[in-house]
C-alpha cells in the first residue's frame, strides 16, 4: 500500500502544470463564485510562483494590494487580473456561453 500525502501537497504539485492550472481556474470561474475564483488564483500563484511575494514581483503590483484584491471580499480590476494571469503564464479569454431559454 502506498503512503498517502496531504491534499495540499498534491494540489500544489498538480497546479504547477499550466494546463491543470487553467482548468482549475476555468472551473472556479464557471461556478460563479468570485471568492472561490480568487482563492483559486492564490493557490495557482503558490504552486507556479511560490506565493504572493513572487506574484507581486512578476506583476509589479504592491504585495499588500494584491492580498487585498485577491482576498475574500476583494474586488480586483480587470487590469490586475490580466497582470496576475500573465504572471502565471495564463490569459483571460472570452467564449460563447450556451443560454437555455424556457419554452413558451
Amino acid at each position: 500500500m502506498t503512503a498517502s500525502r496531504p491534499f495540499r501537497e498534491t494540489q500544489i504539485e498538480l497546479l504547477k502544470d499550466a494546463g491543470n492550472a487553467a482548468l482549475y481556474l476555468e472551473e472556479a470561474l464557471a461556478a460563479g463564485d468570485m471568492d472561490a475564483f480568487k482563492l483559486a488564483l492564490r493557490n495557482v500563484a503558490e504552486a507556479r510562483l511560490g506565493g504572493m511575494s513572487a506574484l507581486s514581483e512578476r506583476t509589479a503590483l504592491n504585495r499588500e494590494a494584491l492580498y487585498r484584491a485577491l482576498s475574500e471580499g476583494g474586488n480586483p480590476t480587470l487590469e490586475t487580473l490580466t497582470r496576475v494571469m500573465h504572471a502565471l503564464g495564463l490569459r483571460i479569454s472570452v467564449a460563447v456561453e450556451e443560454i437555455t431559454s424556457a419554452a413558451s
